[in-house]
């Protein structure tokens, strides 16, 4: 099989320690998981440094919040791909970018964050069967927004060029994929959610037709801090957004799709959480996992 973690909204805060409890706890238990279950890489959903980014290159953040965090043995070697969210976007995502050249840790060439936007083709062991993760940029497809009001939204791309030659990439790697098992899209931003941002307008609008279209698999995301599992049209609907911070409302139960709603959870009292996927050639299983090693929830999603 071909396994990953999937991690987001994990970044820190901006003040000594520069780390939360939840971000240490959800670090180690990430570490155990790779050990016990396996992970050929890790999947950060955006929000890696808060509140406002990294400043350069040579940000002590990288170490602070990062580097020296994730030092579980079984994450040594393990490599990230790695996007931008919006609190990435508050500062220099080109900087994270940059960074991927020189970590000492883990941005080895066969690592990356080349690009705000990029597409992974992922071989399946054991079989001749392929998938696809198509890595999005989901600030600069919809906008910025700060995040802090109850349900605040992007308030549309700062560049509407570079939005529009974004999502007719996406359409162009979408019809790519035609011959892959599996088609998995990432970015930050939610599509659907109950949690306190809710769904995307800008994503509903312009990325749902295309999942739906072209049978994806599944969508990754953070954005709201809980981990909710949703499915829609054919599509599974993965929010990974626990690895700092814990929500528990669901203010936005009635803005997704009636019975769209498979599995939510936010306690205040827990240390965190964080998905584990397993590719195999006849489905693809999602484990959510609590930073304690329990299990939540699992689903299995069938190929396309």
């Amino acid at each position: 099989a071909l396994t990953f973690l999937a991690l987001g909204d994990w970044g820190g805060l901006p003040d000594p320690p520069f780390v939360t409890p939840r971000q240490v706890a959800t670090a180690a238990a990430m570490g155990q998981v790779a050990t016990e279950l396996g992970s050929d890489f890790v999947l950060a959903l955006g929000d890696n440094f808060y509140y406002e980014g990294v400043r350069d290159e040579w940000d002590p953040r990288f170490q602070e919040t990062f580097e020296r965090v994730f030092v579980s043995p079984g994450l040594r070697g393990v490599p990230w791909y790695v996007m931008a969210g919006n609190h990435d976007h508050a500062g220099n995502v080109t900087a994270q970018l940059r960074y991927s050249h020189h970590s000492p840790r883990c941005y080895c060439p066969q690592v990356h964050f080349p690009h705000p936007y990029y597409s992974l083709r992922l071989h399946i062991p054991g079989s001749n069967a392929s998938a696809r993760l198509l890595v999005l940029d989901t600030v600069l497809l919809c906008g910025h927004t700060d995040d802090f009001g109850l349900g605040d939204v992007p308030a549309g791309p700062r560049d509407a060029a570079a939005a529009g030659a974004h999502l007719a990439w996406l359409r162009s790697q979408l019809e790519a994929a035609a011959g892959d098992r599996f088609v998995l899209v990432a970015g930050h931003y939610p599509v659907w959610s109950v949690a306190k941002h809710g769904p995307t307008p800008c994503l509903v609008r312009l990325l749902r037709p295309l999942l739906r279209r072209h049978r994806v698999t599944a969508y990754l995301c953070g954005h709201d801090h809980n981990l909710q599992y949703l499915e829609e049209g054919g599509v599974g609907y993965i929010l990974s957004g626990a690895g700092n911070f814990m929500e528990d409302s669901r203010p936005h139960e009635g803005s997704v799709p009636p019975g769209s709603l498979r599995f939510f959870f936010g306690s205040a009292t827990s240390p965190g959480g964080f998905a584990h996927l397993r590719l195999e050639p006849s489905a693809v299983t999602v484990t959510f996992l609590e930073a304690t090693g329990r299990v939540l929830h699992r689903v299995t999603l069938p190929p396309r």
